[in-house]
């Protein structure tokens, strides 16, 4: 039994607990997208694959390493003594802050707008203490609104610095040499294992209950990375180095991710293969959309006729004659390297990319020969339209859909001019080269996910603890034990929002940013992860969501042509970002307001 002080105002909790799946949904469907863009962008990934991933993912980052004592007043960004002794009217504030919170989630999703999570949750309790007079932290320091405001600059500008020189070295290194796969080969193990030391260290600093570096020991923390680091690479070497030399190499393909655990096996010559691989293809064109068009590469100018396509070029299209226009090159191709196989032959390219050698006279792009992705509604509704409905094939497919439209839907492909003009400045590198940093690619947006969701769940579960603890004990509660259970639930509701209306966000970022690449992900990702770690170190506000739309950013400029970056969209994103403050705010001060001055009786 409740407490007589808070009894009369289970209508609250009801109402915020309704608000706490909402804005957990949304954080989900928003944030956890951001980690794992990159990745579906450059096919690494399938969205079936990333919903499964993301739901394991933020469930184990909430309830393994999710805080157990939840601010509930996020980063003191309101004062309480405004609620003390009046626990139906902290009840009341929070439960507003978090129907703010979860409305402008859910609208900037749907909008595609990629948002800080946080900063949403801030803006909804800025609102909530003007409409109950509560004293704000304006001035710079931690988590003041000040520092909020200064990392719409701060986080992407150092994420975008970060990217370029991971992305950079790798190019010069590998992608722009004269034999860039057998350097590939060469470094690929060094490159896993800073990945996965660079990770466990984020992991380790990061997460909620680790404690502080200086409590943790630098002599502890260097072993860590140390040791991660050396294992990884001997990893590599003993079971990563004869899985890439059978696929990429003898071109096997029967060989898949799983057979890694084969290791020196797969060096003979009929390894023992469980369920192997069909098909013929040994490594996926990861520049193509999901028609099979290619246009990273392309002369940057969009030509009214075409020739034959050469496909398997770094070009869509050769531009009719006398048209002015140099031959762009495929950079990163394998030349005079005996012990190293060639890269994939125009036939194969060809049969990926299903390109018509027809122009469109309309629009100097391509025409399709073959649609090869079905969004969901022309998949599973259209075929059972004339069906009755006593017929159960229609509610099967209905049930289908309804489960299935999230993960299923095409955010690869944009269909739009101005897209693959900035497609074809992007430099475009040998694939086999692309599939090695595929799963450092991964990698890295797996331990981003993770501690997404140990650190961010607080943004969801904090008001909404505040309501229940405070229900419970029938006094002013706002740093409360958090109980298993809530983090259990909140980790579901991530993955859940990210399942079923996360597709939202992939299409926002990705390849409507730029033209992405398992390589470019890499950077991306791992950029961003440093400049997160780097951050909180210096004690610098950032957001995750800032840091990856700066990474790409930096990435896409490592072209050196600033018409590979859509600066449409990253003015879009901005815009959401400057929103998010004033919307969510308006949204809860408002809703306080209105509650706080009703008349009762």
């Amino acid at each position: 039994m409740a407490p007589i002080a808070t009894a009369p105002y289970d209508w609250i909790l009801a109402i915020t607990t309704i608000a706490f799946v909402g804005s957990s949904f949304g954080n989900g469907a928003n944030d956890v997208a951001n980690s794992y863009a990159t990745s579906v962008a450059a096919r690494t990934l399938t969205m079936v694959q990333v919903g499964f991933l993301a739901t394991i993912t933020e469930f184990v980052g909430a309830v393994a390493l999710g805080a157990r004592v939840t601010s509930t007043i996020k980063n003191g960004i309101i004062g309480i003594d405004r609620f003390e002794g009046r626990p139906g009217v902290l009840m009341l504030a929070m439960g507003c802050a978090e129907v703010g919170n979860a409305a402008w989630l859910l609208t900037a999703t749907g909008l595609g707008m990629p948002v800080s999570t946080t900063q949403t949750v801030v803006g909804a309790l800025i609102g909530v203490g003007f409409a109950a007079q509560s004293e704000i932290t304006w001035e710079w320091k931690s988590g003041s609104v000040s520092q909020v405001a200064a990392s719409w600059g701060i986080a992407p500008l150092i994420a975008a610095a970060f990217s370029a020189i991971l992305f950079g070295t790798l190019k010069y290194s590998v992608l722009e040499r004269q034999d860039s796969f057998k350097w590939a080969m060469r470094l690929i193990p060094f490159y896993l294992a800073f990945t996965a030391a660079v990770l466990a260290l984020f992991i380790v600093i990061e997460a909620p209950t680790a404690p502080s570096l200086e409590e943790f020991g630098a002599g502890k923390a260097v072993g860590i990375i140390l040791g991660v680091f050396f294992g990884v690479l001997l990893i590599a070497y003993v079971f990563f180095m004869p899985y890439f030399e059978r696929r990429l190499i003898k071109k096997d393909p029967r060989v898949r991710f799983w057979h890694v655990a084969l290791g020196p096996l797969l060096r003979t010559e009929n390894p023992p293969l469980y369920f192997p691989g069909k098909g013929d293809e040994y490594v996926k064109n990861y520049y193509a959309d999901s028609y099979g068009n290619v246009t990273a590469g392309a002369n940057a100018r969009i030509h009214v006729d075409y020739e034959e396509p050469v496909v398997g070029q770094a070009r869509i299209g050769s531009p009719s004659e006398g048209s002015g226009s140099d031959s762009p090159k495929l950079t990163g191709q394998t030349k005079g390297a005996s012990d190293m196989p060639s890269a994939p032959d125009a036939a194969t390219m060809e049969k990926q990319s299903h390109l018509t050698t027809g122009p469109d006279r309309q629009n100097g792009t391509p025409n399709l020969l073959k649609k090869k992705h079905l969004e969901p509604y022309e998949r599973w509704i259209v075929p059972v339209q004339h069906l009755s409905w006593i017929n159960p094939k229609k509610y099967w497919n209905w049930f289908k859909f309804i489960l299935l439209q999230g993960v299923t839907r095409d955010v690869i492909t944009h269909n739009s001019d101005l897209l693959r003009a900035i497609h074809a400045r992007a430099n475009r590198y040998d694939t086999r080269v692309e599939h090695l940093w595929t799963y450092c690619q991964v990698v890295s947006a797996m331990m981003m996910s993770i501690a997404h969701g140990s650190n961010d769940v607080a943004n969801a579960v904090g008001p909404w603890a505040a309501v229940y603890q405070t229900y419970k004990s029938g006094v002013v509660d706002t740093r409360s034990p958090t109980p298993v259970w809530f983090l259990v639930v909140a980790g579901l509701l991530l993955g859940l929002g990210f399942w079923f209306y996360g597709y939202h966000i992939m299409r926002a970022l990705g390849n409507k940013i730029t033209q992405m690449s398992p390589t470019r992900g890499f950077a991306i990702e791992l950029g961003a992860a440093i400049t997160v770690l780097l951050a909180s170190r210096l004690g610098l506000p950032v957001s995750t969501t800032q840091c990856l739309v700066g990474a790409s950013m930096g990435v896409a400029l490592m072209n050196y042509d600033i018409g590979a970056v859509n600066w449409r969209q990253l003015a879009f994103i901005f815009m959401g970002w400057v929103l998010t403050l004033p919307s969510a705010g308006l949204i809860a001060g408002l809703i306080c307001l209105m509650a706080l001055n009703t008349p009762h009786f």
